[in-house]
């Protein structure tokens, strides 16, 4: 019988530990298969890009999987039993169970909403292709003068209000920041994020957290009733995980995110991996690994060797959990590049302006090229399987 590997969502994670699997273990050994709940790769660092009405291509799964042995199955993750080894799916064929032997769970992160009211209501968000379509038709019907603000001094929504900014000059873009602008930047870094904000009309509310959503403000204190007006609001103040993983039973850290060993690995259920935004690991600093692409990255190649390793009876390595920078996106011609050290805090170097632009463009080309070609380089000798689980979990010699 072969060895059944199941993994959950084909994002950034999901896609690139599949197509490592399916170049590396045999399949006379091995049946793998990839649940998702929509048809195409999703480019999550893009999605800003397509929420302010640029042409994004996607590309369909089962292109991406076709002639690899990877079987796709379309359909939404409704639960995991770890003692039972089996998933709950939902989809168009109806209600169904896997059944697997080794599972890499990595279905990712949606927006957090903090329980800050109204936000679930009126608030919009880049961290689905669905919610950037929403908003695409939104921003479409918004007309000139139309007030956007974006609320989350992190990454995205840096990215997110640049890029609003350079596409619709005709709107009045304001991000709100509970801190300083780029606080965790280098100070020659930080005067080229703010010179990149005046340069496209951005207004800055610092210190500013956002209590309550409206649909046409955000009010910023509830006590005094102070408010930012804003035609649409864009919540991009953190992620969360699904609460799927906490209800399996899985051992998950208060974040629900899956706690894992250094090899991704659920501490609770030896069969279970993690990758991506719902793992809780730590990295080379001690410190939990923030959700992010680049994690994503580094906790799928960590796992996909794990996996291989213990299953061809190898020993496990590890890969590195070290950030070397942040790739900040200001619109298509601008970016800024920030070295960090092993703590996370940033050098005096940065790269910015077009040369930097230029590099994102060549990392986020690169990641699509390489889920677009999830077999460029197979081995043609793949590695068969040091043993296998007969259907009682007893693993017997292969």
């Amino acid at each position: 019988m072969k060895h059944r590997i199941v993994v959950l969502g084909a994002g950034y994670a999901g896609a690139f530990a599949a197509g490592n699997l399916v170049r590396r273990l045999s399949p006379a050994d091995t049946e793998i298969t990839v649940v998702n709940a929509v048809p195409d790769f999703v480019e999550r660092m893009r999605l800003h890009q397509l929420a302010i009405g640029q042409d994004l291509a996607f590309r369909k799964l089962a292109d991406v999987f076709a002639g690899t042995g990877v079987r796709l199955r379309l359909a939404r993750v409704t639960g995991v039993d770890p003692e039972r080894r089996t998933v709950a799916v939902t989809g168009e064929d109806g209600d169904g169970e896997l059944a697997y032997d080794t599972l890499l769970y990595a279905l990712g992160s949606s927006v957090a909403h903090h329980g800050v009211p109204g936000v679930a209501e009126y608030a919009f968000d880049v961290t689905g292709r669905s919610s950037a379509l929403r908003l695409r038709e939104r921003l479409a019907g918004l007309g000139e003068g139309g007030t956007v603000l974006v609320v989350g001094e992190g990454l995205t929504g840096i990215e997110t209000a640049t890029e609003f900014a350079e596409s619709r000059p005709d709107l009045s873009v304001a991000l709100a920041a509970r801190g300083e602008l780029g606080a965790w930047l280098s100070p020659k870094a930080r005067r080229h994020l703010r010179q990149a904000f005046d340069r496209l009309g951005i207004t800055v509310h610092e210190h500013t957290g956002i209590e309550a959503v409206g649909p046409t403000r955000a009010i910023a204190d509830r006590v005094n009733g102070s408010s930012i007006p804003a035609d649409v609001t864009v919540w991009s103040a953190g992620f969360a995980v699904h609460p799927i993983a906490a209800a399996s039973g899985l051992e998950v850290a208060e974040t629900g995110q899956i706690v894992v060993d250094r090899t991704m690995r659920s501490v609770s259920h030896p069969d279970v991996y993690a990758a991506g935004d719902c793992a809780y690991a730590i990295g080379e600093n001690g410190r939990p690994l923030p959700m992010s692409c680049a994690s994503a990255g580094f906790t799928n190649m960590q796992a996909t060797a794990a996996i291989i390793a213990r299953l061809t009876g190898s020993e496990v390595p590890t890969t590195g959990l070290k950030y070397h920078g942040n790739h900040i996106s200001l619109g298509r011609r601008d970016a800024i590049f920030q070295m960090v050290d092993g703590d996370v805090r940033s050098k005096s170097w940065y790269l910015g302006g077009r040369t930097a632009a230029r590099l994102k463009s060549g990392v986020l080309k690169g990641a699509g090229w390489g889920i677009a070609h999830p077999t460029f380089g197979m081995p043609k000798r793949k590695r068969r399987l040091a043993t296998a689980p007969d259907r009682t979990g007893v693993r017997v010699a292969a």
